[in-house]
């Protein structure tokens, strides 16, 4: 699992959001969201990191730690 992947995910639990929900709202495909929390797909382009904090609401110290990942 990589940083961006845990820390996606740990995100995503304590909000209490299933990979289907997120996926969604983020329009990729729950097996493409799972894979990224896996670790076994690539560093996600910056539009979707972006569009995670966006989801998440994720304040600027948190964004920073994010993106930095």
């Amino acid at each position: 699992m990589t940083p961006f992947g845990s820390r996606v995910r740990e995100l995503r639990r304590l909000k209490g959001v299933t990979q289907k929900q997120m996926a969604l709202a983020l329009c990729v495909s729950p097996a493409w969201l799972s894979a990224l929390e896996k670790g076994t797909r690539g560093r996600p382009s910056w539009d979707f990191v972006q569009r995670v904090i966006g989801y998440f609401n994720v304040i600027w110290d948190d964004a920073d730690e994010l993106e930095a990942l």
